[in-house]
């Protein structure tokens, strides 16, 4: 297709909604679909790893609760089915419960968390190919991330998760790319979902769940504005630009003032965002690892031991200031693994200790470490006037020791930016770690197999039941 050329007539949600109904697979370039590949595998490892942990099996209750027991649709690394929105649901979950999922920069966003899930979910009963799949993902994920973009980190700002709140507008191309709505539907399904999205940031005061639950639930809001929009709801025209649109309404006024309308449909069809995704080496907020890369580097280079250090100041973004060092209290003394993986004190701290910061500090033993605490005690936060952020989530880290040296080592790119990206052989052995968590070596190199060769796989339905838990392989709780 050729790209998209807005006119001054043309509403945001109908320039979105041409590109999703006009794009063809191969219009999209070999590497992007290779790359959006390795970003599926990389979800599909984080799902099957948070199987291992107390909050899946909780919210698999939940879900089968409300499936009430009768469900046809393969959850990805569980045994269980469920109905389809309550499996995308819970896949979307799966993906973003352990913080280790891919991140679009700019957007700050995290788009495959519930646009691989709407994917799966709609064409695996639509009885749609992998290839089919794999191009309505790739749709997902180009307008989500340019959503996301618009407000520069605004969002953020005011309270709102972009991983839910835009989320819930790229599953509805996403959704309704697959059902075969018309661009009009497709226009018209935005508008609907305006009235759907959601995510509140409210859970960094106190490490509440319900971060985990936003993709998910972005999932099932771009199904449910699909079809609501195929069987002739109305929706509003101006989703994103109107007066009460998503930007006006969620922004405010200061930060709707820095906003980039234009973003939202620059370059479709001819630019292309997948290949900046991130992702993630370290299983935290975006916003913590050049700090914690920095630590650990530092404590490699000088031996750094915790009786060494009297103070550490960590020289951070200011717009992640509220997200990751603030309230200072919670941040020092995490009470859980949410906690732990929103705070530059802990994070820090882990990786002067251990030197490294992985899902095994994430454990209940790991957060009461009396030693790392003690030293998250010791790092304070200051502002970074030379942070490039949103393009990269940079960090410093100045260590002051007790007999007077001050170290400092500066991450200006965080590792697995789309400057300094992940390889895929990087992403593979990722995924088989994370795997090893819940599964056998054997049945890993199954799904991992599954995966990379999506774009072949005749049936959806078959990809699906391919990535769970079924008869080849049972997770371990």
């Amino acid at each position: 297709m050729n790209a998209i050329t807005p006119t001054a007539d043309t509403t945001i949600s109908q320039q979105l909604a041409a590109f999703a109904h006009g794009l063809r697979t191969e219009d999209i370039p070999d590497a992007v679909l290779e790359r959006a590949r390795y970003l599926i595998l990389d979800a599909v490892g984080i799902a099957w790893a948070s199987t291992h942990f107390d909050f899946a099996h909780r919210s698999l209750s939940a879900m089968t609760e409300l499936s009430a027991g009768v469900g046809d649709t393969p959850v990805i690394g569980l045994p269980q089915r469920l109905q389809r929105r309550d499996a995308m649901l819970m896949n979307g979950l799966l993906v973003h419960g352990l913080d280790f999922d891919d991140t679009h920069a700019p957007g700050v966003i995290h788009a495959t968390a519930s646009c691989f899930p709407s994917a799966l979910g709609v064409a695996g009963q639509a009885g749609l190919s992998g290839r089919e799949l794999l191009t309505a993902y790739v749709i997902g994920m180009e307008a989500g991330t340019r959503l996301g973009a618009v407000a520069k980190g605004g969002f953020h700002q005011v309270g709102f998760h972009p991983t839910g709140l835009v989320g819930a507008f790229a599953c509805t191309l996403v959704a309704g790319r697959l059902l075969n709505l018309t661009a009009e539907h497709l226009s018209m399904a935005q508008g609907i979902a305006l009235s759907v999205a959601s995510g509140s940031l409210e859970f960094l005061q106190d490490g509440a769940w319900t971060k985990r639950m936003h993709p998910g639930w972005a999932a099932v809001s771009g199904l449910t504005a699909a079809t609501m929009a195929r069987h002739g709801f109305v929706g509003p025209r101006e989703a994103y630009e109107g007066r009460f649109g998503l930007f006006n309404s969620h922004l405010g006024s200061a930060h709707m003032a820095q906003a980039d309308l234009s973003l939202a449909t620059a370059g479709l069809g001819s630019t292309w965002e997948l290949p900046v995704v991130s992702i993630k080496p370290i299983p935290a907020c975006h916003f913590t690892h050049a700090c914690a890369d920095a630590a650990a580097l530092l404590r490699e280079r000088h031996g750094l031991k915790p009786q060494d250090i009297a103070s550490v100041r960590a020289l951070v973004p200011a717009e992640v200031v509220k997200t990751v060092c603030e309230p200072v209290a919670t941040k020092q003394r995490p009470q859980n693994s949410y906690d732990a993986q929103f705070s530059i004190p802990y994070t820090v701290a882990t990786a002067l200790t251990h030197g490294s910061f992985g899902l095994q500090h994430l454990e209940a033993g790991a957060l009461g470490d009396a030693e790392v605490i003690a030293l998250a005690h010791k790092v304070h936060y200051e502002v970074d006037r030379d942070s490039p952020f949103p393009k990269y989530y940079s960090g410093e880290v100045i260590v002051t020791t007790h007999d007077g040296r001050e170290l400092r080592h500066r991450e200006h790119v965080n590792r697995g930016a789309s400057d300094r990206p992940l390889s895929g052989a990087d992403i593979e052995r990722k995924f088989l770690q994370n795997l090893a968590l819940a599964t056998s070596a054997s049945r890993a190199q199954q799904v991992l197999d599954s995966v990379l060769t999506l774009h072949q796989a005749p049936c959806a339905r078959g990809l699906a039941e391919a990535l769970s838990a079924g008869a080849s392989g049972t997770a371990q709780a």
